[in-house]
């Protein structure tokens, strides 16, 4: 991308968008690239809007300008396609409701200062269209890890819907980020007058094509799922406002026992695994004997895997468990990244002070975190990796398995997160942990989307969101183990900041160069 400094510097009154103009075109930019996020999932929407963020970035005079266009791009993208974070606080709205504004006002703007961050930084840079591309890409990555992490929503993933999505078995998400805002930094670079404007028009155009090409090269066949094990996902919807009802408990529990009991469809195999979500029995592993022998009888010759809340000396914890068909508990993992303000509290006795609390914990000051990524072993099935809920967004968390599993499982309650946008979002990450480590990914979501998706991230088999049901489908053998799932993130981290000291560096040296 050609960053020239002639060409990149307009006079003061040439070219400049006023405050007045630009801020507002600048959140209408973030709302139109929010599109691209499920439920919408408008990528050729979505990727003109990063386009047109980097526009509006050239045409902003530098330094504190800068920072205002990027911190309102990321306003409108991060306060639109996560308006889904208010649903948790409307469970108990005459308890938690009045929290449910400062919840979206706050996780917009506090992640927006980070897309600001990087447009301040490139704006004081001498090739401002390429430090950009590298600084934006820098603080996705740090969004991944910093402050526990939150990397929701990455630039990366409005391509899920196209086989561009198949990249991130190369790269990871932050690679195809890099990738992204490069050819959108190119087509924004040509929309200004210069004499390279169309070389740089045809390098973005060609590099887009590159993009979808290698994406179809990329995207595995479809496999033959003939004679493959059969796994079984039980759904019950349960609102998240009736969950722990006690009138409503035995209802919940008497529709997983049915659906685990039923028999399969004449002419199809019975089940070898089922499949309960996220903290799916009512009572505390220490009380729930009684209730783990109902299941046992009712799964047969089945191993059931489920969610269960249990408690110790050290504290509470969300868990998952494997149950033998003969009975008793075959394995058991403890969740270990937690959900800050939603299942444990930072600074837990100053929010008590104003009776605030962990909306998901049963124990004052949340859930203890468990060790870290575990695999389990399900026998001729194969090994398994566990993810509860939200750790299924966290690239890393997968990558941080301490043995290849065969297959992936999350088990989760999306009933927090509405009927909107945020069951869908969650879905599509699921979808995109299975096509980074080409493994087949199990998902049992209490009020759904439940789903059989296999290493190419296709949705082979999946329960609607709000319907009580279950489903039964073969299991997805693995696909080939990816570069990612070997690499990591730290490739790209590398590459990233040795790439921004080298474009700082150079630009440092040429300014000295001139002033002589």
């Amino acid at each position: 991308m050609p960053d020239s400094p002639a060409a990149d510097r307009l006079s003061a009154t040439g070219g400049r968008l006023p405050g007045w103009a630009r801020l507002p075109m600048a959140v209408a930019v973030g709302v139109i690239i929010g599109l691209g996020q499920p439920p919408y999932d408008l990528w050729y929407l979505a990727f003109p809007g990063y386009v047109a963020a980097i526009w509006l970035f050239l045409v902003t005079a530098r330094g504190t300008p800068s920072a205002g266009t990027g911190w309102a791009v990321g306003l409108g993208y991060f306060g639109f396609s996560m308006s889904w974070i208010i649903e948790p606080f409307l469970v108990d709205a005459a308890t938690t409701g009045w929290m449910a504004p400062f919840a979206l006002i706050g996780l917009a703007g506090g992640l927006a200062l980070f897309w600001g961050l990087a447009f301040w930084f490139a704006g004081r840079a001498r090739y401002p269209a390429l430090t950009l591309v590298l600084t934006w890409s820098a603080v996705e990555l740090a969004r991944a890890y910093v402050f526990t992490g939150f990397p929701w929503a990455l630039v990366s993933y409005f391509w899920l819907p196209v086989p561009v999505i198949q990249w991130v078995s190369v790269f990871g998400p932050h690679g195809l980020t890099v990738a992204t805002l490069a050819v959108a930094a190119l087509l924004a670079s040509a929309l200004r007058p210069g004499p390279a404007r169309f070389r740089t028009a045809v390098a973005g155009v060609v590099l887009f094509g590159l993009m979808f090409g290698g994406g179809m090269v990329l995207t595995p066949g479809a496999q033959d799922l003939d004679g493959r094990p059969v796994v079984r996902l039980v759904q019950p919807n349960a609102a998240q406002h009736e969950k722990w009802d006690p009138d409503m408990i035995p209802v919940f529990m008497e529709r997983k026992l049915l659906y685990t009991a039923t028999a399969p469809e004449p002419g199809r195999l019975s089940p070898d695994l089922i499949i309960w979500p996220e903290t799916s029995v009512p009572n505390l592993l220490h009380r729930a004997g009684p209730v783990l022998d109902q299941i046992t009888q009712a799964a047969g010759d089945a191993q059931v895997v489920l969610g269960v809340q249990r408690a110790d000396q050290a504290g509470y914890y969300n868990s998952m468990l494997v149950l033998a068909p003969e009975g008793g508990v075959n394995a058991l993992y403890d969740k270990h990244h937690l959900v800050p303000f939603g299942e444990y509290m930072p600074a837990a006795a100053v929010f008590a002070r104003w009776n605030i609390a962990g909306l998901a914990a049963r124990a004052e000051g949340g859930y203890s975190g468990g060790p870290g990524p575990q695999v389990v072993d399900l026998g001729p099935l194969g090994a398994a990796l566990p993810l509860i809920c939200y750790e299924a967004v966290f690239p890393q968390d997968v990558n941080g398995a301490p043995l290849r599993p065969d297959m992936l499982i999350q088990i989760t309650n999306d009933a927090w997160f509405g009927t909107w946008s945020g069951p869908y979002q969650h879905l599509a990450q699921a979808r995109i942990r299975a096509i980074e480590q080409g493994l087949p990914m199990l998902r049992s979501a209490n009020t759904g989307v439940s789903a059989v998706i296999d290493g190419a991230g296709r949705v082979l088999d999946a329960l609607p969101l709000g319907v009580a049901g279950y489903l039964d489908a073969p299991l997805p053998p693995p696909l080939r183990h990816t570069l990612y799932s070997r690499s990591g993130d730290l490739p790209v981290g590398l590459a990233l900041f040795f790439a921004i000291v080298l474009v700082w560096g150079a630009a440092r040296r040429i300014g000295r160069t001139e002033s002589d």
